[in-house]
């Protein structure tokens, strides 16, 4: 796409909900660097600044709205959440429903190896998106159509069970710093058959670095896992 033209912008503003006061954020929004290196005598700049406005905006709007609508998840909880939510991948699944690949500005390079199907491309685009709705109509507006792209994926979130990973996490964690992976030890089982609390230890290297209860196993060692992992950040 070598311009921008009037009915593109429209097109695209129809497409996400929002019409610009600033048509110039918007085509910087969607100007990849290769094409302003290609282009200079045609662009005073590119997404890249944008893109570091927008994901701070983004994150900030949906941790506000975690906070609001999961009063009983941890911050850990929340934050893992969140990590999942604004991750690459999801952000160019929602740039792809906008169709936000077929309005960017690519270089010659850019756009011979598939550029605009580039999961990073598309997500770095997406954030400048935000960024530049953001400066064009403010916060609310911003929020509008993080809220309008984003809400039925919170919950396809939590349903996956992302806010109790917290095994994998140390796994990772373990395998990184010391080479071993987390050995996990039932300590007790209390209360009557159907309605069981088993209590479980982590041990790293011999080590004990967390405990937790739950009414199975999985939840016990998950809790303790969790546990881990802050002994883990706090040393």
């Amino acid at each position: 796409m070598p311009a921008l033209s009037s009915n593109d912008t429209a097109h695209l503003e129809s497409k996400m909900g929002y019409s610009f006061k600033d048509k110039g954020l918007l085509r910087e929004a969607i100007t990849h660097k290769s094409y302003f290196h290609e282009n200079m005598d045609k662009c005073i700049s590119y997404n890249e600044r944008l893109e570091f406005l927008g994901d701070s905006v983004l994150e900030l709007v949906i941790g506000d709205y975690l906070f609001g609508s999961f009063p009983e998840y941890t911050e850990a909880e929340l934050s893992k959440l969140r990590a999942y939510i604004v991750q690459e991948h999801t952000l160019s699944d929602v740039a792809l429903r906008i169709g936000l690949g077929d309005f960017l500005l690519l270089g010659k390079g850019e756009e011979s190896t598939g550029g605009r199907e580039k999961s990073s491309v598309l997500a770095d685009a997406l954030e400048a998106l935000i960024g530049a709705i953001y400066l064009d109509g403010g916060l609310k507006k911003a929020r509008s159509f993080i809220h309008r792209f984003f809400k039925d994926i919170i919950p396809t979130m939590g349903m996956k069970g992302l806010r109790f990973d917290f095994k994998t996490e140390l796994q990772e964690k373990a395998q990184a710093i010391f080479g071993v992976l987390p050995r996990y030890t039932i300590t007790s089982e209390t209360g009557p058959e159907h309605e069981k609390t088993f209590e479980v230890v982590v041990f790293i290297k011999d080590m004990v670095y967390g405990s937790g209860r739950g009414k199975s196993k999985k939840e016990a060692a998950q809790h303790a896992a969790e546990v881990a992992l802050k002994k883990m950040q706090a040393t």
